[in-house]
């Protein structure tokens, strides 16, 4: 009976761990997503960058919010090897698109179909939103949701 228990604590340990959110410090899992014109996007053809992963949607207020902010830093820091890599969690295209006009966004765009029951959102444990986790040039999480004052501090500190 001992066994059996400490099995199903080794699976439940096991099954938790495989749905965790990545953490600060860790090497941030593949995404390869579209973009709106239907090309693939690969989180790790951005390596060598500094990249914000921004989980948003066009309903979220919050994200909506917080664009004009992301815009700015964009602007600032992208030719110093800063990039965006927003993942929209819309369920019509149609949403998304609109959304990303209004609010200017000039930075890379994708959109998997399902929501909070995509792939990736479900592999990295998306639970609100908006949801962020700035990369180093390696691929390495450096900050799990920062706020504005901590992504303009760390981009100081991690771009030219």
């Amino acid at each position: 009976m001992k066994q059996f228990f400490i099995a199903c604590l080794i699976l439940l340990a096991t099954s938790v761990a495989a749905h965790a959110q990545p953490k600060k410090g860790e090497k941030a899992p593949e995404i390869a997503i579209p973009d709106v014109e239907g090309k693939t996007v690969k989180l790790s053809g951005l390596k060598g960058k500094v990249v914000l992963i921004d989980f948003w949607a066009s309903w979220c207020g919050p994200c909506r919010k917080a664009m004009p902010a992301l815009r700015k830093l964009y602007a600032a820091n992208k030719s110093k090897g800063f990039e965006i890599y927003g993942i929209s969690l819309d369920e019509r295209k149609g949403d998304w698109t609109k959304a990303m006009g209004a609010d200017k966004i000039t930075w890379i765009q994708v959109n998997e179909p399902g929501g909070w029951e995509s792939a990736t959102a479900k592999a990295w444990n998306i639970e609100h939103l908006p949801s962020s986790f700035l990369l180093d040039k390696e691929g390495k999480i450096v900050a799990v949701d920062p706020s504005e004052a901590q992504l303009k501090s760390l981009l100081s500190s991690l771009l030219p």
